[in-house]
């Protein structure tokens, strides 16, 4: 903007006169100055406008803003009430559970020592029990020590006695034994005619009598010296049944590879096991070596008839154990009894002289 004084042209800057003033004497109007006054009423105006307007949108907003706080502080009292009220409920509710929280812990540990007093008796039943088995089972050992020191000198005597395989073999009625084989096996039995010619099936035997008992290998060494024989039978003899594993006691027939039928015996059970398989031997002889393959329901039957006997023949064991037991122990009474009658009349009879009838009633059982 220019200066408001300025140098005047009539008085060469002597005087001072403004602007406006040298500009009216002239006769000539200050339109920078009148455009400025316009611009800054315009201004002026402008801003009183913005300035209403801006109060009106500020007032609006305060009491849009009233309004709304008003709003939620009645939601939010609304739900503070809502709250509140399930709060009871909540607490309410808390103190039925704990409540029957403790009656629940009442009843489980009133059963609990119930159970635990049901226990403790039991236990000390236990406690009790297992002394009386303790002490029946130390006399039980004592008389097992007794019964095998007995035992183990029977089984002496007995291997003493015994005779070798062959010799006994040849001494059965109708079965006819070869000499010792050198290879593919032990021995070569067969039935035999009434003339004494040993007739088919063939059939190889391999006798056993090792502290390991009978393997899987001795089973495929017998059916291959079968194979290499061209037989249909073989025959693995152990000396003692406890030499046979479970498996063998359990399927004593049975068809193996190749079509090779294979028994598993012992010295005492062979005799025994050939009159049952007679029948079969002799139809295989007539009908041919496949018989038993054309009837499986057959050897089957047979397998089972093995089980049968081994299990009839373990409890005629167990009876003829307990008969033994019996008569050794009613020798032993009556020779009690009869020194008790020897000697003089007393009037109490001792307490090692007395008959027990629990020793008897053990005995037999």
């Amino acid at each position: 903007m220019p200066t408001d004084a300025i140098e005047c042209p009539l008085c060469l800057g002597e005087g001072n006169l403004k602007r406006t003033e040298v500009l009216d004497r002239l006769g000539v109007k200050d339109f920078a100055r009148v455009a400025q006054l316009s611009a800054e009423e315009a201004f002026r105006l402008l801003l009183q406008k913005h300035h209403r307007d801006e109060q009106t949108v500020w007032a609006r907003l305060e009491t849009e803003l009233t309004k709304r706080t008003a709003e939620i502080e009645q939601r939010h009292r609304n739900e503070l009430q809502t709250l509140g009220g399930r709060l009871k409920e909540f607490e309410s509710a808390a103190r039925v559970a704990d409540e029957r929280k403790a009656l629940d812990v009442q009843q489980v540990r009133a059963e609990l020592e119930t159970k635990l007093r049901s226990e403790h008796s039991q236990k000390q039943d236990l406690t009790r029990r297992v002394e009386d088995y303790f002490k029946e089972i130390s006399q039980l050992r004592e008389r097992n020590q007794k019964l095998e020191a007995e035992m183990s000198k029977a089984a002496r005597i007995g291997r003493l006695q015994e005779k070798d395989f062959a010799d006994e073999a040849r001494t059965w009625a109708g079965m006819s034994l070869s000499e010792k084989l050198p290879k593919h096996g032990d021995y070569i039995l067969a039935l035999r005619d009434p003339s004494g010619a040993p007739l088919e099936p063939r059939m190889v035997v391999d006798t056993k009598d090792k502290e390991s008992g009978v393997t899987e290998a001795d089973i495929k060494k017998l059916i291959r010296d079968a194979k290499e024989r061209n037989i249909t039978v073989g025959i693995i003899v152990a000396k003692d049944e406890c030499q046979l594993r479970q498996i063998d006691r359990e399927c004593r027939w049975g068809q193996e590879e190749d079509g090779i039928w294979v028994l598993r015996t012992t010295r005492q059970w062979l005799p025994r096991d050939l009159e049952v398989l007679r029948p079969l031997l002799e139809r295989m002889r007539t009908e041919g070596p496949d018989f038993l393959q054309r009837n499986a329901a057959l050897a089957e039957e047979v397998r089972r008839t093995f089980a049968d006997i081994d299990a009839i023949e373990k409890e005629l064991g167990k009876a003829s154990k307990a008969i033994q037991s019996v008569s050794g122990l009613v020798a032993k009474y009556k020779g009690r009894l009869e020194r008790l009658c020897e000697s003089p009349v007393q009037n109490k009879p001792s307490r090692s002289a007395t008959v027990s009838s629990n020793d008897l009633q053990s005995a037999g059982a």
